[in-house]
């Protein structure tokens, strides 16, 4: 366990390490090329040691329900397990059933270093498996997104089942092996159904244009028509009576910093809407896996604009923004467009990284 690092400074190390990073590799873009051997080498040598102080850094943290949200619940549900107690099986059955089995050989330490691997390696396996040369700059663009640390230290539980769908994207061209990670994932938590959906009606119909036209519209409906969408959703069940509750509950300015119909948050989900429109129609990039991800991030964000005003929708948007990144950097990575390849991706990191870097004195300021 990490003790010599003050737990108010936790977040502050991780976001100011990831500054220095973004802007050094803005730096190496200028002095090396990207097809360049030395910058391969380079780049296959920082992710892996980006990857292991990542893990350790997160995974090795002190317990604390002040800086780190629900890790004191689920150190009861750890500790509750270990002394014997019977397994709870109300709600994501599985996620239980691993912390009753990690109860049985390890400490409560154990548990969320194991849990922080099974939350950070998903996006380096993707990362690796979509670009053997070029991955480092798909994973970095996981870890500076902005809901990386909070889904990585406090709703641990949803980070882990996005992350379990991420590693079933792996093996896309292996449907049996795919659809067994996302079924895992959706017995850890069940909002993980929404995205797990989104992808299937992608695997049905693939063209990005009628999903486009959607997310559009769901913009004018939440403005209109916010609160029917908000009772609508939590009559059909979706998920279970928690999430009912997260939707039909009173605002509590406690979710985010600010309540309502959050513009900033829409604009942040409108960059990777953008990329992906910019790409597909205007550059006639034509990759069958990214279409599958931008519809699937389509359908996401659209549900969460169209319950935006509900109380905890921060869990709804989760369920899109933990796509955003990838739909953001993978044309970058798959195709040439630009001269200077290195430096463009360099820029558009930077760029994403700046809304994180805002949120930092913003969304976290108390």
């Amino acid at each position: 366990m990490i003790t010599f690092v003050p737990l108010e400074n936790y977040y502050d190390i991780y976001i100011y390490f990831a500054l220095f990073l973004v802007l050094a590799n803005v730096l190496h873009a200028y002095t090396v090329p990207l097809n360049n051997s030395k910058n391969i080498a380079f780049l296959k040598v920082s992710g892996i040691v980006l990857l292991f102080t990542l893990f350790f850094y997160i995974g090795l943290r002190p317990i604390s329900g002040r800086y780190f949200g629900d890790m004191v619940t689920y150190s009861r549900y750890f500790t509750s397990y270990a002394n014997g107690a019977s397994v709870n099986v109300d709600r994501d059955i599985l996620f239980h059933y691993y912390i009753k089995f990690i109860s049985n050989f390890s400490s409560v330490y154990g548990l969320f270093l194991i849990t922080t691997f099974i939350y950070i390696f998903p996006m380096y396996k993707l990362s690796k498996r979509l670009s053997p040369n070029y991955w480092f700059y798909i994973f970095f663009v996981f870890i500076v997104s902005f809901s990386f640390w909070s889904y990585g230290t406090n709703g641990i539980r949803n980070g882990v089942a996005t992350s379990l769908f991420l590693w079933g994207l792996c093996f896309h061209n292996k449907k049996i092996i795919m659809f067994s990670f996302f079924a895992v994932a959706a017995m850890f938590h069940k909002t993980t159904i929404l995205p797990i959906a989104a992808y299937c009606f992608s695997l049905i119909y693939n063209k990005p244009k009628l999903y486009f036209l959607g997310w559009l519209a769901s913009i004018p409906l939440s403005l209109v028509m916010g609160s029917v969408w908000i009772s609508l959703f939590a009559s059909l069940g979706f998920g279970d009576d928690r999430l009912a509750g997260y939707l039909t509950g009173d605002v509590d300015a406690s979710a985010f910093s600010n309540t309502g119909f959050r513009w900033d948050f829409v604009i942040y989900s409108a960059s990777a809407v953008f990329v992906g429109w910019y790409f597909i129609f205007k550059k006639n990039f034509n990759d069958k896996f990214y279409n599958h991800i931008f519809n699937t991030y389509l359908i996401c964000n659209a549900f969460w604009i169209l319950v935006i005003r509900a109380n905890f929708s921060n869990r709804f948007a989760y369920l899109s923004w933990f796509l955003i990144g990838l739909v953001i950097i993978y044309p970058f990575i798959k195709q040439k467009y630009y001269p200077k390849q290195a430096l463009t991706i360099a820029k558009v990191i930077v760029i994403y990284f700046s809304f994180t870097f805002l949120m930092y004195f913003v969304y976290y300021a108390k």
